[in-house]
């Protein structure tokens, strides 16, 4: 099941810093790939991953052409990821700090 589209934009918005325009701009990018790259699989998805050619008495059946550009989406995507600067998330372990005694300093 799909992750709904605001809901991905939502996630994205709270792990990023909302004053750098450049990582909001990374997210209306991201969120624009990945409505991309759900309309091309839901076509891929329609006409099959396969297309026959029919030219004069000659027919080529190949690969839908349309897979690549998924693929080239699916990479743009991917780059974009490791782009983003999230902001530091607390764990468990760095959570509650003062919980450190001055004996815990070397």
């Amino acid at each position: 099941m799909a992750v709904s589209i605001p809901k991905l934009k939502k996630h994205l918005m709270n792990l990023i810093d909302t004053d750098n325009l450049t990582e909001v701009d990374k997210v209306e990018r991201y969120i624009d790939l990945v409505q991309s790259f759900r309309k091309i699989s839901k076509t891929i998805s329609d006409e099959g991953e396969t297309v026959t050619t029919i030219n004069a008495s000659q027919s080529f059946t190949k690969a839908h052409p349309l897979i690549t550009e998924r693929s080239k989406v699916n990479a743009s995507l991917i780059a974009l990821e490791k782009a983003f600067q999230f902001k530091p998330q607390p764990t468990a372990n760095n959570a509650n700090t003062s919980t450190y005694k001055e004996s815990d300093l070397v």
